[in-house]
């Protein structure tokens, strides 16, 4: 059914505002569009132009629907990237006619089919609002706003047309970008935004539709007691399917699931010395998105020929990929490793699928005097691209690989500090994941016996910018100076070794690991805080830095010390000796200035064109908050 946003929709309009609150905040509901439905497919625009969201919902509110499966029947093909959900969204770039159609099960019975077909005209739609989708019930969504080929005046406006009315959470500063928690509903619900932004000449408008699903209200001891998305393991028929999701991303687990239920991938292996297979491995995958498992499977299956990735995962009991998690972790609660979607997409509709909340973190230690900013440099250049996500583009596996990498060695140390292979068939099977996780010390504890950090200072520090503490008004007045009094003369790699014994460990494997394998090295560096509305990496200034800094005589033993314990197919005494000593960044430059401080032959003038891109366009505030997040430690559950 398409239904037509007329005056009488429009007069339905209100204004939202960024006043906090939430979903909770009202219980006005401004109703379903005219025409809305049950047991049919709802189009909300009947007049559709090219760069327009188009949202087609199967909207049965009353209804429990399964095997759900969109595809394209006619017209230009267009990258269908969510086919297996109750809304398929998608932007056409070619005028013509389509058609859809989409196959279900209702309640449980025989499969049906739907069709619908849609005409997009030649006209180009000035702004796109994307994207529409289903969501459960008080997760997370994030809406933009994409202008095409026009220069606004004053910031994009955004109004609901139906549903119950939210409030925005948080906005981007020019309204681009909207984030609320969806609304608790009795019964599947739409809700229908319209975006505009006005030029000198006219206004332009979009609409995009979010379908919010009933779910369950959640136990205040479920672990997850926040709202996680729908999930489904990547491979339908892996022999774990029907336990795995359960166990390990759902808001309904409340007692950690055994290790008869989900082992470690380890027990896949158990007595040979194989790697796991990367079908073992893809067993235990959980995705909300097909695309996103199948972007790891060629990643296991390309990118790891040494087999780490294969050997270290054996620690771990899934691998969860899911467009709501931010930022990427393991916890030993599950057994799992939690990645963030936005290291795998690699066209604009796979990246339109994810959401874009913020790190929760990033105003911790916003009253102190100092940043701490690090980098992957590769051939003095940025070993990753990054692409802003106001440029619609493609991109290749290479261009975000280290960044992947690093991620994956760090998470997976934290999987072999809980599990290392001296215990991983230790346990009994009807030990939980949890019990068996915590019922012995960690290697890191014995690494901080061994060869302890000093410093209290960066302890306390550490809690401020990665715990959120209140900084003491001695933490604030400390200058970039002391603090390289504090970190310089101690044995940390990094300003986040001091965030926890876990991630001490995780941080050294790490920078070996990339260094070993591909040649990339790590730089750490103290600088001043700068402030303002037009700040970029020019404006941090170097007080002290380092690149590769493992390469410390003081360092050497505790990475040795962890790398013998995470990865001990790994000849970590050899690699540790070829290491050279660590480079001094240059005081007083800038930290862009300071890539360019390896010997090599290549200068500014004639660098990579990544590095010349970033020459032509100056950093933003946006680019350096890369270069200052670090990873997330997920804490135990009280069990």
């Amino acid at each position: 059914m398409r239904l037509t946003l007329s005056t009488l929709t429009i007069a339905m309009c209100l204004a939202l505002s960024a006043c906090g609150g939430g979903s909770d905040s009202s219980n006005e509901d401004l109703g379903q569009l005219p025409g809305t439905n049950s047991g049919s497919i709802v189009q909300v625009e009947d007049t559709l132009n090219i760069n327009q969201g188009v949202e087609l919902a199967l909207y049965y509110p009353n209804d429990t629907l399964s095997n759900i499966h969109w595809q394209q029947t006619a017209g230009q093909p267009i990258n269908l990237v969510a086919q297996n959900t109750k809304v398929l969204a998608f932007t056409p770039e070619t005028a013509g006619d389509y058609s859809f159609s989409v196959s279900f099960s209702v309640n449980g019975g025989a499969l049906q089919t739907l069709e619908q077909d849609i005409t997009v005209n030649e006209q180009d739609n000035g702004i796109t609002a994307r994207l529409g989708h289903a969501v459960l019930s008080e997760n997370k969504v994030s809406l933009r706003a994409s202008l095409n080929n026009i220069t606004p005046i004053g910031n994009t406006t955004w109004q609901q047309l139906s549903g119950p009315k939210i409030d925005f959470s948080d906005h981007s500063d020019d309204w681009s970008v909207v984030y609320f928690d969806a609304p608790k509903v009795s019964t599947d619900t739409l809700i229908t935004f319209e975006v505009s932004s006005t030029d000198t000449n006219n206004t332009y408008t979009d609409s995009v539709t979010i379908l919010v699903e009933k779910a369950d209200a959640i136990s205040s001891s479920a672990l997850f007691d926040e709202r996680v998305a729908r999930v489904s393991p990547y491979n339908n028929n892996s022999p774990y399917a029907n336990d795995i999701v359960h166990c390990v991303y759902a808001n309904t687990l409340i007692d950690p699931c055994t290790l008869n239920t989900l082992p470690l991938i380890a027990e896949e292996t158990k007595g040979s010395s194989e790697s796991p297979s990367v079908e073992d491995i893809m067993n235990r995958v959980v995705v909300s998105h097909q695309w996103m498992g199948d972007r790891f499977k060629h990643f296991i299956e390309n990118y790891d020929e040494h087999n780490d990735f294969k050997n270290l995962l054996r620690a771990t009991t899934a691998i969860v990929i899911s467009y709501d998690v931010r930022p990427s972790f393991y916890w030993a609660a599950t057994g799992a490793i939690y990645l963030d979607a936005e290291n795998f997409w690699l066209n604009p509709q796979e990246r339109d699928t994810i959401n874009e909340a913020p790190d929760y973190r990033s105003d911790f230690g916003k009253d102190l005097n100092f940043v701490m900013p690090w980098r992957y440099v590769k051939d003095n250049d940025y070993a990753s691209r990054s692409f802003s996500r106001n440029i619609r583009t493609t991109r290749t596996e290479e261009d975000g690989l280290y960044r992947l990498t690093s991620l994956m060695y760090h998470e997976l140390a934290h999987a072999n500090d809980f599990f290392p292979s001296t215990q991983w068939y230790s346990h009994s099977g009807s030990t939980s994941i949890y019990n068996a996780a915590v019922g012995s010390d960690t290697e890191s504890d014995k690494l901080t016996d061994a060869y302890p950090l000093n410093s209290n200072e960066m302890n306390s520090l550490a809690k401020v910018s990665f715990r959120g503490e209140t900084a003491t008004s001695t933490q604030v007045n400390y200058q970039p100076s002391d603090v390289e009094g504090f970190f310089s003369t101690d044995s940390a790699n990094d300003y986040y070794n001091y965030s926890s014994t876990r991630e001490d460990y995780a941080m050294l494997f790490e920078e070996l690991m990339m260094k070993s394998r591909y040649g990339v090295v790590r730089d750490v560096a103290i600088t001043n805080k700068p402030s303002g509305d037009n700040v970029t990496a020019l404006d941090y200034i170097v007080t002290w830095g380092q690149r590769g800094r493992i390469g410390e005589e003081d360092i050497k033993p505790r990475v040795n010390f962890a790398a013998k314990r995470i990865l001990p197919e790994f000849d970590s005494d050899s690699a540790i000796a070829t290491l050279a000593a660590p480079i001094p960044m240059i005081s007083g430059d800038n930290w862009l200035d300071n890539l360019n401080i390896s010997p090599s032959n290549a200068n500014i003038n004639n660098a990579s064109p990544q590095f010349s891109a970033f020459i032509k366009a100056p950093i933003t505030v946006p680019d350096m908050r890369s270069d200052v997040t670090r990873y997330y430690h997920k804490a135990l559950p009280k069990k």
